[in-house]
Formats: C-alpha cells, sequence, structure tokens
C-alpha cells in the first residue's frame, strides 16, 4: 500500500477503535483495528476504545465481550476506554453522551433547509418519493440534504485524494433516526471531536461516510476541527470472503463466531496487514514485528 504525503499533525496523533457491538468481529475489523494501532504507535500517539453502541436493536452482550477478546487475542494495547464490558456499560455507553448528540442536532436543524423530516425507510433508496413532514413530527427521520454536485474531496494517506461525489451517493443521509436517537454519521463526529481524534484508519468501502461527516462538520462552526486539514485519513483496501464478497457482520452465519475461531490464530491476521503495507512476510509475527517493519520501511521511504 502506498503511502501518500499529507501535512504532518502537529502533535502526536490520536486515534481511536470504534467498533460496532452488531455480532462477532470479523477479519477484516481485526486487520482495522492492527492498522490504527500501528498507525498510532509507529508516531507515539494516544489511542481510544470507542464501542458504537447506538444501535441497540442489534446490540448482544456476547457481541460486546468479543470485542475485549479480540483486542487481546490480537494482543494491543489502548490508552483510553473501557476495561471490559461492564466497565463500559456503565462508563462509557454512547447512551451517556446522547445529551451531546441532541444538542448538535438541534443546531443543524436551525439552518434553513439542511435537514428534513421523512417516513421513508433505508431500504427505500435515495430519492423515493415522500410527502414533506415538520423536523417535530413524531416517528421520522431527519435526513441532511446535500446539493446536487456537492463534491468532497481530502488528501488520504493511502488513497491520494479521492473525490467523492456526495450529492449523487449520499444525497440525503440520516442524522437523526425515527427514534429520535442520533444516526451514525452524526454521532461519530461529534464523538471525533470529543474524544480529539486526529487519525482515523477505515476500510474502503467508508470513503462515502468520510465524506458525508466532512461535509456535515463543515456546517457548523463547533464542528471546525473535524476537517481535512487537522485530521488525517487512511482508507485500506477491503478484504474478501472466498467467493470475493466484503467481509460483513450482517452476513454471518449462526454459528460464525468471528475471526476468533481461526485456526491459524492472529497470524493470519498480522500477514493480511503485512501485505496491505507491502512489509516482508516475516514481520507478520506479532504487532512489534510489524510495529518494527513498519518503521523501518518509512524510514526508508523519507
Amino acid at each position: 500500500m502506498t503511502f501518500y504525503s499529507s501535512p504532518p499533525p502537529l502533535a502526536p496523533p490520536v486515534g481511536r477503535l470504534a467498533p460496532t457491538p452488531s455480532g462477532y468481529l470479523h477479519l477484516g475489523n481485526a486487520v482495522n483495528f492492527v492498522l490504527t494501532w500501528l498507525l498510532v504507535r509507529q508516531k507515539g500517539g494516544q489511542l481510544h476504545l470507542r464501542i458504537d453502541d447506538l444501535d441497540r436493536a442489534r446490540l448482544r452482550r456476547p457481541y460486546v465481550e468479543n470485542i475485549f477478546r479480540v483486542i487481546d487475542w490480537l494482543q494491543l494495547d489502548y490508552d483510553h476506554g473501557p476495561a471490559g464490558p461492564d466497565d463500559f456499560l456503565r462508563h462509557y455507553s454512547q447512551l451517556l453522551h446522547l445529551p451531546t448528540y441532541n444538542a448538535a442536532l438541534r443546531r443543524l436543524a436551525q439552518r434553513p433547509g439542511l435537514l428534513a423530516a421523512s417516513h421513508r425507510s433505508r431500504t427505500s433508496g435515495p430519492g423515493a418519493a415522500a410527502a414533506p413532514v415538520a423536523l417535530d413530527t413524531p416517528g421520522v427521520a431527519w435526513r441532511a440534504q446535500v446539493p446536487l454536485g456537492t463534491i468532497v474531496t481530502w488528501t488520504d494517506g493511502w488513497q491520494g485524494a479521492p473525490q467523492v461525489p456526495l450529492g449523487a451517493a449520499m444525497p440525503d443521509f440520516v442524522v437523526r433516526k425515527k427514534d429520535a436517537v442520533a444516526a451514525y454519521q452524526l454521532a461519530s463526529v461529534v464523538d471525533d471531536l470529543r474524544l480529539g481524534t486526529t487519525l482515523i484508519v477505515r476500510g474502503l468501502d467508508l470513503l462515502p461516510s468520510t465524506a458525508a461527516q466532512l461535509w456535515l462538520a463543515a456546517q457548523l462552526p463547533e464542528m471546525q476541527n473535524f476537517r481535512a486539514a487537522r485530521v488525517r485519513f487512511f482508507h485500506h483496501d477491503l478484504l474478501t470472503d472466498a467467493a470475493g464478497h466484503k467481509l460483513s457482520k450482517s452476513t454471518q452465519a449462526g454459528a460464525d463466531r468471528g475471526v476468533l475461531e481461526m485456526p491459524s490464530g492472529p497470524r493470519t491476521v498480522y500477514a493480511a496487514v503485512a501485505r496491505l503495507l507491502a512489509l516482508p512476510p516475516a514481520a507478520a509475527e506479532s504487532p512489534a514485528t510489524l510495529l518494527a517493519a513498519l518503521g523501518c520501511r518509512l524510514s526508508n521511504d523519507a
């Protein structure tokens, strides 16, 4: 994977692991964890564990427990965040930050024409016809209204300068769900601002989400720190299954317990990371050997 130059941060980076407890973590999730850990540790930064649990319908305690088991299995550490499932649910759940999300939603709602209310479900597809309703109507979702032709671009650590046609890809993404709870795009920006995040590692499929969040943050002065000039983004290539399909928790079979069931152990994850970063196969022994090899490579590239 090629590293592209972008303005260096003024301080060591602040990164985060941000899993959603909606299923058992798969190989792609584990690879993202290791990539994030490597980039943060290579620059002497701070790493948060932030578990995104606003989707209460799919949350299960075994999924929360699995997050901590995978982190231990991968031999990773983090600097801030819950010590375990009980600590998370009591002190770190996103439910504790609902007032902050709601304050941001109220500010967005004050911007004329920025949001629209809709009864439409996300399975209806963008642009589906729906009668306009007031934002204070019970049981409606709030959708951001992205102007047609809007293109969002930034310097990405691995993808050069992607240009996302947000007005076509996500013209009316949800910022508040029908249950009146903040949706992922808004909550993620608010959480990253709260944590002081300056480094984000995501899969290539989340380029539109990054574009949506950058555009959304630009709408409010208090969100201006979430911008490409301050936050460095790294979008990595996706891992696929034997049939070439993107790995997803939503397609797991009932007996699938995720990456922890891999017979070869965490070295499969380390090997996948080494391939993505074009590191020597011998580096795929542990996070420490990957970190050493990455440091050597970046020194040689400088």
